[in-house]
């Protein structure tokens, strides 16, 4: 394995600007991982769905062009990144992980990706993911599970397994994912990658193709806090093409991932959310996570308990709000216009092709929830079930409000437990929804979230993430907590967490 895939995307920038490295040889020796571990449905990681090779090579050469004649774009030009495939991409399929998309190839960008290939990074190709970005694991993409590298046998986290796996086994140092109800930070979590859903608005999701348009939102995938920081500050801006762009400028989150990383938290007011612990978390989970809290009064911070009451109905909630908007997205796929066609024998009908399409091209989780978000905004229910989600959602955000009016950040475990086996909560779908508790809140506030490795469960082995949560528009602090938090524990275990990770040397 090339020593260059183990370093940080910040180091593979510094490396390209010192001229000790080509883009070409950085995204070569990428796609040489790629090849080597990722494999299919069958065997390795299967973190993507596509691999586009050539186009990543040309856009590399066109890097080292650039920087030859002294033109860089960006400090990550030629710094190679994954894209997860819930993002349009022009010339390249977008299938969100299922059958009803197989072969589509979208006549556009979405607007993240326009930024990324404007700004130079060689796109490796497209990540798997649940289809339509559906589940806590991964498991529901119809082209078959991505595993998690630590683990071959366990999930890597969901709906963005993908991305989280990429990174997690060096096959990209960077990846673009979605976070509806916490598909970035608990697979960061489960697989020891750090991730961030910024403030909703904060990032375009003009191009992404919506789950629920009302708490959808792009973040970084990445492998460090600063190069979150980087890829953060270089999506992020206001997109006159998404009606819930925020009009404000991109916050300073490199110089606090920098200011983070020097160990200073002094007068930082840390609040432990009381809610998010307790009975039924995994003890190894809850371990790390009260050593990471001791950690941040080492540093300095001021830490206290923090009642958010609401929270305990942020499950419920979420999957009345979520299921009803899919119900309404998802109408569009009905083979009319793009997309799987069925046709069934004889002189069909409209409705019975739009039937027999949605029947072969959708998956049971879809399914589910579009019967559920049917009929949460039935005439007769709406205002008992959709209506009333809506008002505790309210509630929700009044909680988040009141904890930031007495501290900075909030703090929690970022999953109630480590990977779980594949195929263990297939046929429980609570029990894979309980996955994303902690990460709910914080989409249906719209507030943002970090996800930092925090060390290795005793009963496992596996990684453990430890949850920092802002208020609106204050992303900077997750940097600077987050970097802290990374430095000190990186500089406690002797290095980063994924070097403890299997080397997958072989393809397994």
């Amino acid at each position: 394995m090339s020593e260059l895939i183990r370093k940080t995307a910040a180091e593979l920038a510094d490396a390209l600007a010192a001229g000790e490295t080509t883009s070409v040889e950085l995204t070569q020796v990428h796609l040489d991982r790629i090849a080597a571990v990722d494999g299919d449905a069958e065997a390795g990681v299967h973190a993507f769905l596509h691999v586009d090779a050539e186009g990543a090579l040309v856009q590399a050469a066109e890097s080292d062009a650039r920087r030859a004649a002294g033109e860089t774009r960006h400090l990550l030009d030629g710094v190679p990144i994954a894209v997860k495939d819930v993002l349009t991409t022009q010339g390249l399929p977008t299938t969100c992980g299922s059958r009803i998309l197989e072969g589509w190839v979208p006549p556009y960008d979405a607007t993240v990706v326009r930024k990324i290939k404007a700004a130079g990074l060689p796109i490796l190709g497209k990540t798997n993911m649940d289809e339509f970005a559906m589940g806590s694991s991964t498991e529901h993409s119809a082209y078959g599970p991505t595993r998690n590298p630590w683990d071959q046998t366990r999930i890597p986290g969901g709906s963005g397994g993908g991305s989280a796996a990429a990174v997690a086994a060096f096959e990209a140092p960077l990846a673009l994912g979605t976070d509806t109800g916490g598909s970035i930070r608990q697979p960061g979590a489960v697989t020891g990658t750090v991730g961030v859903k910024p403030t909703y608005g904060g990032v375009s999701r003009y191009g992404l193709v919506a789950l629920a348009n009302s708490l959808d939102q792009v973040g970084p995938v990445t492998r460090t806090v600063l190069d979150s920081a980087l890829l953060h500050e270089l999506i992020g801006g206001h997109d006159p093409l998404d009606s819930t762009s925020v009009d404000v400028p991109v916050g300073a989150y490199v110089e606090a991932a920098r200011q983070g990383a020097t160990g200073d938290l002094s007068g930082l007011r840390v609040g432990v959310i009381k809610e998010l612990a307790g009975d039924g978390w995994q003890p190894g989970v809850m371990q790390r996570f009260a050593e990471t809290v001791d950690l941040l009064k080492e540093l300095g911070a001021e830490v206290t308990e923090v009642s958010c009451p609401t929270f305990v109905h942020a499950m419920a909630t979420y999957y009345l709000i979520l299921p009803a908007e899919c119900s309404s997205n998802l109408a569009k796929f009905d083979a009319m216009r793009y997309g799987l066609r069925v046709v069934p024998d004889g002189d069909p009908s409209a409705e019975a092709v739009m039937k027999a399409t949605r029947d072969a091209g959708f998956g049971d989780e879809v399914k589910r929830r579009i019967m559920i978000g049917t009929y949460a905004l039935s005439s007769g229910y709406y205002d008992a079930y959709y209506g009333t989600a809506q008002k505790v959602r309210t509630l929700i955000s009044r909680d988040f409000a009141a904890a930031f009016e007495s501290v900075d950040v909030l703090v929690s475990p970022t999953s109630p437990t480590t990977a779980f086996p594949l195929g263990e909560k297939l046929d429980d779908p609570l029990a894979m929804y309980l996955q994303d508790l902690a990460t709910i809140p914080a989409n249906l506030a719209g507030v943002p979230g970090i996800s930092v490795p925090a060390g290795l469960a005793e009963e496992d082995g596996l990684p453990v993430g430890f949850q920092v949560l802002a208020p609106a528009l204050a992303d900077d602090r997750l940097y600077r907590v987050g970097a802290a938090v990374e430095a000190a524990l990186t500089s406690r275990w002797g290095g980063p967490i994924l070097a403890k990770a299997p080397t997958l040397e072989g393809g397994r």
